[in-house]
């Protein structure tokens, strides 16, 4: 009997713990507003930024595809060059609140040259196996102030433009 006391006492305090936790998230009503279609692909005027200083890719995001939704998600295109000069782009969203990023397409440099939708766009974490690089560099540079967007888009651009002084 008194294991099943204990049992009980557990499961209780288990589910109030539960319950709580859905009170008090922030996020648990939070819903994506569809996406809109990306941008045409601009490979001039990009603001760069530095992902990793182990690449051998320039990487450039769009200042007119920099978007902050009324669902807080900021879209944004991201353009990497290589040397020789090939191109590669996608088209993503980030959530500073939770630290996740989707994309929503990547462009096709084939014949003719257009964006490729994501077919299963699932957020995922910035940290972890599936990171995306560039998402945090951008989200740390300049598009995230902490949990929640850097202001406006004009906002997050001069600070991505703004140079780094490290402590």
């Amino acid at each position: 009997m008194r294991w099943r006391n204990l049992l009980a006492g557990l499961t209780a305090c288990l589910t109030l713990a539960a319950h709580a936790q859905l009170l008090t998230d922030p996020n648990r009503d939070w819903r994506e507003a569809e996406a809109p279609p990306p941008p045409a692909l601009r490979t001039e005027g990009l603001v760069p930024f530095t992902p990793s200083v182990a690449s051998e890719l320039r990487f450039g995001l769009d200042p007119d595809s920099l978007t902050l939704g009324p669902d807080g998600v900021i879209r944004y295109v991201i353009v990497a060059r290589s040397a020789s000069g090939a191109i590669n782009a996608w088209y993503e969203g980030l959530r500073c609140a939770t630290a996740q990023v989707k994309t929503y397409a990547h462009w096709n440099p084939g014949p003719p040259g257009q964006w490729r939708p994501n077919p299963n766009p699932a957020w995922r974490n910035l940290g972890g196996e599936f990171a995306s690089r560039p998402a945090v560099a951008l989200a740390r540079g300049g598009l995230c102030d902490g949990a929640t967007p850097n202001g406006q888009p004009r906002d997050m651009l001069r600070a991505l433009r703004a140079p780094r002084i490290s402590p």
